[in-house]
């Protein structure tokens, strides 16, 4: 039987609705500041698509586009002025850096207050303790795109492969904070199939084309795939062979439309959390 195609795109519309109609209601909308540096062609895709959904939902967007070459003095002394300016509630700093800037560094930087990408070291923490202010807005969709499937997560076994800050290890505490039995594994796992095999709830997010075939999924499974990957010809492909998978998993996003639109969603929503945060 084939799975049961997880809408992203729907879920994403819902949230970002939501936050449409809400937003709708104040007299200061919503402002989101996002720096980009350099010309890395997926971040000015990702950016785009940001900018894109800050128009849908009604918020208001800044870009600043550094070059290459800029310092780390430089690119901190622009994240230190948005951290200032009262009329920006949310920063994103688009990642990945050039390699000579440290990225933590940069990250840490942003004021906790207003990190709607939820990576600072504290609102990690809050993560961590069960009680999240900002998480990582792709952790969070995925863990939406479950509930969304009407299964109960409490008592499942959730196998997480991948342990990034970004998605692998804060999607990994928001499941253990709703009960389930968490697994994260990762490239010095022994015997991947092992675990994956064991998953109610399997998590990809690796960054390795078609990487987790059919064989290696448990009959029936909901299965997240995080992975965007660009094969020769523009080809995307998932973290997942999709082909394979969708014959044995009983739900399963899609790549494109699944976990992506949600990301994007769910930073929305963050974005005006953070504003109803700073007014009190």
């Amino acid at each position: 039987m084939a799975a049961t195609i997880i809408d992203g795109k729907k879920a994403a519309k819902a949230i970002l609705d939501d936050v449409k109609a809400k937003a709708s209601k104040l007299k200061e909308k919503p402002h989101l500041a996002i720096v980009k540096v350099g010309s890395n062609p997926a971040s000015s895709i990702y950016v785009a698509n940001k900018e894109k959904a800050c128009r849908e939902a009604g918020l208001t967007c800044t870009r600043i586009n550094l070059s290459e070459d800029i310092s780390e003095i430089e690119l901190l002394e622009h994240v230190t002025a948005f951290n200032g300016d009262p009329k920006v509630h949310g920063i994103l700093v688009q990642l990945p850096l050039p390699k000579h800037i440290d990225e933590q560094m940069i990250i840490d930087s942003v004021s906790a207050i207003k990190d709607v990408d939820g990576f600072a070291p504290i609102n990690m923490g809050f993560v961590a303790l069960g009680k999240p202010r900002f998480a990582p807005a792709t952790a969070v969709g995925v863990v939406e795109l479950i509930e969304s499937t009407g299964i109960e997560i409490k008592g499942k076994n959730a196998v997480i492969v991948g342990r990034s800050n970004i998605v692998g290890k804060p999607a990994a505490l928001l499941l253990l904070e709703k009960s389930a039995t968490v697994t994260i594994c990762h490239s010095k796992t022994k015997n991947l199939e092992r675990f994956t095999k064991e998953a109610d709830i399997l998590v990809v997010a690796i960054g390795k084309a078609n990487f987790i075939t059919g064989s290696m999924i448990k009959d029936g499974a909901v299965v997240i795939d995080v992975g965007i990957n660009r094969l020769p010809g523009n080809v995307i492909a998932g973290d997942v062979e999709f082909d394979t998978a969708s014959k044995v998993a009983g739900y399963i996003t899609p790549v494109p439309g699944g976990v992506g639109p949600m990301t994007i969603a769910c930073l929305m929503r963050n974005v005006l959390k953070a504003q109803e945060m700073q007014r009190g």
